[in-house]
């Protein structure tokens, strides 16, 4: 089975910036489209990117376009969320995700494996 563990979250000012990395094991990386999802406290998990397989194919949810930039290194079996412009509604739990089968899926019952979590706080 896939383990994944998320790293670079911490705390940020308001405007500034921070790449979370999500390592992968267990399984052939290639074969699975890779997601990110954020939970605030009192909230229910929320799609934030998705890449697909060969990393040609990208979506974001509508509040994170044009700031955050989803990317995988298949050879280093690695993906990133690279966050820009970062505000306070932006705090959360980051969490990576693995799908098998499914091209870019951004639902939350499309994928088969997830990480930890990693905190993220934007302070105002």
């Amino acid at each position: 089975q896939v383990q994944l563990v998320e790293s670079g979250g911490g705390l940020v000012q308001a405007g500034g910036s921070l790449r979370l990395s999500c390592a992968a094991s267990g399984g052939i990386f290639s074969n699975y489209a890779m997601g990110w999802f954020r939970q605030a406290p009192g909230k229910e998990r929320e799609f934030v990117a998705a890449i697909s397989r060969s990393g040609k194919s990208t979506y974001y949810a509508d509040s994170v376009k044009g700031r955050f930039t989803i990317s995988r290194d298949n050879a280093k079996n690695t993906v990133y969320l690279e966050m820009n412009s970062l505000q306070p509604e932006d705090t959360a739990v980051y969490y990576c995700a693995a799908a098998g089968r499914v091209a870019l899926p951004t639902s939350s019952g499309r994928y088969d494996y997830w990480g930890q979590g990693t905190q993220v706080t934007v302070s105002s």
